[in-house]
């Protein structure tokens, strides 16, 4: 059957209608479109009216002084609206100051961000004010809650993994927000809180809309306030799950990160089209792991087959998975956010997986995820988790011990008396804790010129080398120690009396003991402790060591120097 240009075949109008029926099956909308006409003119509802008996993809309605009223409908379709003739220069038809005002009078006050709304409805209504700050315009944006939207990504959404979904305004962000709230909250039954800066996920008023099920939603008095509102929700509530819209300054990133670091699984949006645009992006790049300049060696350049000075990402990403929204029914997913940023620094472009939902709303993949092979020298990683061979504490460097050799080991363990140990740097109350675990013949001498041995910390051992030389000068031996924990000082101990030694353990061990001990000094004194830098994943160990103490905690730094402070309840 031949058709003319422009027009579908009544066989394809029956094809298309019913694709659109099975896709309407499986998912419910819910507008209360009627909600939002009410409080409209009567006379811009009347000229609206024939138009929505046609078009049911109502966008928004623009409302500015001195214009005819405008609808906004799907496939760029703008309607002025005149209700008192269709003479375009008939003033009759255009907005006045009683128009704007018959609307403001019947919605809630306008906030800060100069956004209000309509009470238990998804509907946003903006404005626009003059100089002395009365208002002249308004665009009104029908807010719909779309149950079924999030089945492309539900897969996703279920791992617990932190997902940041980017896209141009309009394409669904926040309604995929709200819908995976509703199945974290109600189907998984899990904790989750809405940071709703606008009020755009959960809508206007006091009570949340149904649409986000049993998730709770913290308002935000100011936008500039919203990553207070973030930490606070995460040390106040104890949610499993944090969502968050239009992440958009450094310090919500930085907010983000972290709630990260705690353990949270996140759901957020950001300002964006794609990865791409985030990484140029210096204020939100830090949601993906940031850049840094790193200057190579000569071997390592010629090693790579790259310039001296590179690109490499300086800590994990904040976000696990990253989804860009092309179309509504159309997105591409990064499922190894670090891998991927790593791979667009070094000039390869890793190909998204990318999903589809087709005309009978089955979910397809068009094209799999694709990483490019490392190249010669490489290895996905950036350099937040470059880490040096440390020292192990039970075998120190020469230049460091002192002279202190296999011989003077034994004579400590072997002679009985009763050795005077000196702790430079190191906790004397760790150090008479170890000896007396142990029971080993010691005692911690008060002052070093009465030491037999010194025990000193690996950071103040290099700091003021002067003292340990003069130490050096009248021939006493000096043990190294890496962190200023008690594992490390009772290996050290156990080195020094020739007793059977133990595993030493891993970095992860050694810096959960170190939060240990912290969280016994502040717990004793009071006062806030600093630990040693880690990356994101021990960090994370360590708030939740702090959590369980009942004690506060935040991250302090950036990367690769980022470390936890251990604060007191005082504090907290």
């Amino acid at each position: 059957m031949t058709t003319e240009r422009g027009l579908v075949s009544p066989t394809k109008e029956t094809e298309i209608a019913l694709h659109e029926e099975i896709i309407l099956a499986k998912r419910q909308i819910t507008d209360n479109l009627d909600q939002i006409l009410t409080v409209l003119p009567e006379r811009v509802q009347t000229a609206l009216a024939p138009y929505l008996e046609e078009h049911s993809d109502l966008l928004e309605l623009v409302l500015d002084l001195g214009r005819p009223a405008e609808a906004r409908f799907g496939n760029n379709l703008h309607v002025d609206l005149r209700p008192a003739s269709d003479d375009p220069t008939d003033t009759a038809n255009e907005v006045t100051l009683d128009d704007i005002d018959h609307v403001t009078s019947r919605i809630s006050d306008f906030g800060f961000d100069n956004r209000a709304g309509i009470e238990r409805t998804l509907h946003r209504i903006s404005c626009i004010r003059n100089r002395s700050g009365r208002v002249i315009g308004l665009t009104l944006r029908i807010g719909r809650a779309v149950y079924g939207t999030v089945d492309i990504i539900r897969d996703i959404v279920e791992s617990g993994k932190s997902l940041l979904m980017l896209g141009r305004p309009g394409v669904g962000k926040t309604t995929k927000l709200r819908e995976v709230a509703r199945i974290l909250s109600a189907e998984f039954r899990k904790r989750v809180v809405i940071v709703d800066t606008s009020n755009e996920i959960a809508g206007d008023g006091d009570i949340p809309h149904p649409a986000i099920g049993r998730s709770r939603r913290m308002q935000v008095k100011r936008p500039e306030e919203q990553h207070a509102v973030m930490i606070e929700a995460v040390e106040n509530h104890m949610p499993q799950v944090i969502i968050i819209d239009e992440i958009g300054t450094e310090q919500e990133a930085f907010a983000a990160r972290t709630i990260a670091e705690r353990g949270v699984q996140l759901v957020g949006t950001a300002h964006g089209n794609s990865l791409e645009n985030l990484l140029l992006n210096p204020t939100l790049s830090d949601l993906v792991g940031g850049i840094q300049s790193v200057t190579l060696g000569d071997e390592e350049a010629k090693r790579r087959g790259t310039q001296k000075t590179v690109l490499e990402r300086k800590a994990p990403p904040t976000f696990d998975v990253i989804i860009e929204i092309m179309e509504v029914d159309k997105l591409a997913i990064h499922h190894d956010v670090a891998k991927v940023v790593d791979k667009m620094l070094r000039g390869q472009l890793p190909r998204p997986e990318i999903r589809v939902r087709n005309t009978g709303g089955v979910v397809e993949v068009v094209q799999k995820a694709e990483l490019p092979p490392d190249r010669p020298g490489e290895k996905s990683g950036g350099t937040y988790g470059m880490t040096f061979e440390p020292e192990s504490a039970a075998a120190p460097a020469p230049a460091e011990r002192g002279g202190f050799g296999q011989s003077e080991r034994k004579s400590f363990g072997q002679s009985g008396k009763t050795v005077h140990l000196f702790p430079y740097g190191v906790s004397r109350s760790r150090l008479e804790r170890a000896m007396a675990n142990l029971r080993v013949p010691g005692v911690v001498a008060r002052d070093m010129k009465d030491a037999d041995l010194i025990i000193a910390l690996k950071a103040t051992f290099r700091r003021e080398p002067a003292k340990i030389h003069e130490a050096r000068g009248k021939h006493i031996p000096t043990f190294v120690v890496r962190s200023n924990t008690y594992i490390q000082i009772e290996s050290a101990l156990r080195e020094v009396f020739g007793l059977q030694p133990t595993v030493l353990p891993t970095d992860e061990e050694a810096a959960i003991s170190e939060a240990s001990d912290a969280i016994e000094h502040v717990q004793e004194t009071g006062e806030a402790v600093e630990l040693a830098p880690q990356n994101a994943y021990v960090r994370r160990l360590q708030h939740q060591l702090v959590e369980r103490a009942e004690l506060g905690s935040e991250s302090l730094g950036v990367e690769p120097r980022r470390r936890l402070k251990i604060l007191p309840n005082t504090l907290v």
